[in-house]
């Protein structure tokens, strides 16, 4: 469960926000009611690091990898009439 901590009382009570981050997930912070910063615990940020790869891996597992995609430059289609 996420809670959420106005940041007065996250600074106030920061040992219990990082608890909480630890055995019970994401803590979110906010400053003057809009939501600024999430504090998790390192292992759960090492694994949100690691599943982001390099886009040029994504675009080389792509399933379109090695196909043409240049633009066809041939003269426009007729128009019709509707």
């Amino acid at each position: 469960m996420n809670a959420v901590w106005q940041i007065q009382d996250a600074k106030n009570k920061l040992s219990e926000v990082i608890a909480r981050a630890l055995t019970q997930g994401p803590q979110i912070i906010t400053k003057h009611g809009e939501k600024t910063v999430v504090v998790v615990s390192y292992s759960e940020y090492e694994k949100m690091r690691k599943s982001q790869g390099k886009l040029s891996e994504f675009f080389r597992a792509s399933p379109l990898a090695g196909v043409d995609l240049t633009r066809d430059k041939s003269l426009p289609r007729e128009a019709i009439d509707l």
